[in-house]
């Protein structure tokens, strides 16, 4: 009987803990793949789930982790084999089937993107969830013909997991990157990740009820949400466009049908959780290839189970820039 390490999440009507418990893999859910989990990472989702918030998970307890990469330990289905190096993000992974914080899991398998050649577990894994979100961002406004010539692209919750790697993946494009935080401390840090200018959030967030304001950006990320977005649809360029993807300062927003009939703005929702296990692997085949990012370590802060606890106290505090990697081997 293979036992294994696994964050353990237990709640009832007057406390929830967390601890670092023993399982067997016998106590996993069916499933065609048995995964070797190496890494994880820490997303606002799992936050949600860790601390029992309503939405997330259903039953309790419960081990989070909406994203896992590690090698298959064995497998029913012919396309994978075992011993391959695969990676599993997104549909019901962590919410309410054991996730990434165990060091093993079972999943079925059109949940499953081989790694790409040349691309690592480690690599994946930082980029995670969130970047992967990040990416689709970039790309459905690049489906929107947006191109670096059209002008600055803003980027608000900058310093987020998403938007962290939102602003390193359009400066790679060669966009002009226009970062929002609301940490004045972290300026020199967004424009190590290639910023060309960073505003704070305070710009953003004060209501005004005109219908539309000048325009300033050409394009945006927004991973926050509230008033933000609704300042940021104002000051679009005509036919710009938004991605709209994070819900941290609110999830509602305000507007008129103003900045879409007049300046042919555009808001595009972006989801990296049920959409299909092929546009997955055409996105991962992407930041493994020409969207590869060189250097993710300035991003990312590495912890085991044992940080779990503080790294999640940290994303409600307000806390967190860049990716924190969950490895199973500290």
């Amino acid at each position: 009987m293979t036992t294994f390490n696994a964050f353990w999440v237990e709640k009832n009507e007057s406390e929830l803990t967390h601890s670092v418990i023993e399982r067997s893999v016998d106590d996993l859910p069916e499933g065609e793949m048995l995964i070797k989990v190496e890494y994880s990472s820490v997303n606002y989702k799992d936050a949600l789930s860790a601390k029992g918030m309503p939405g997330v998970t259903r039953s309790y307890p419960h081990t989070p982790g909406i994203d896992a990469a590690g090698v298959v330990a064995s497998c029913t289905n012919s396309d994978f084999a075992e011993g391959d190096q695969v990676i599993c993000i997104g549909f019901d992974l962590g919410m309410n089937t054991a996730g990434g914080y165990g060091e093993y899991i079972r999943v079925p398998t059109n949940w499953v993107t081989k790694i790409p050649e040349g691309f690592s577990s480690r690599e994946s894994m930082v980029i995670g969830t969130a970047g992967f979100t990040a990416a689709l961002c970039v790309e459905k406004i690049e489906r929107m013909g947006a191109k670096p010539a059209d002008g600055p692209v803003l980027v608000t919750g900058a310093t987020g997991g998403v938007g962290s790697i939102a602003v390193m993946l359009l400066a790679k494009l060669g966009y002009e990157v226009v970062a929002s935080s609301g940490k004045p401390d972290k300026v020199d840090f967004l424009k190590s990740l290639g910023a060309a200018s960073v505003i704070g959030r305070d710009e953003l967030s004060e209501e005004n009820k005109r219908p539309m304001a000048a325009p300033v950006w050409a394009h945006a990320v927004d991973c926050v949400g509230g008033e933000i977005l609704s300042n940021v649809i104002k000051c679009l360029y005509p036919l710009g466009s938004v991605a709209i993807c994070g819900l941290v300062a609110s999830p509602n927003f305000s507007t008129t049908v103003l900045p879409f009939i007049l300046r042919g703005v555009n808001v595009l929702g972006v989801d990296s959780v049920e959409i299909p296990i092929d546009y997955k692997n055409r996105i991962w085949d992407r930041l493994a290839t020409d969207w590869r990012l060189s250097d993710l370590d300035s991003v990312t802060n590495e912890i085991g189970l044992s940080g779990l606890s503080e790294a999640i106290d940290q994303i409600f505090a307000g806390q967190v820039s860049g990716r924190t990697l969950v490895s199973h081997s500290i």
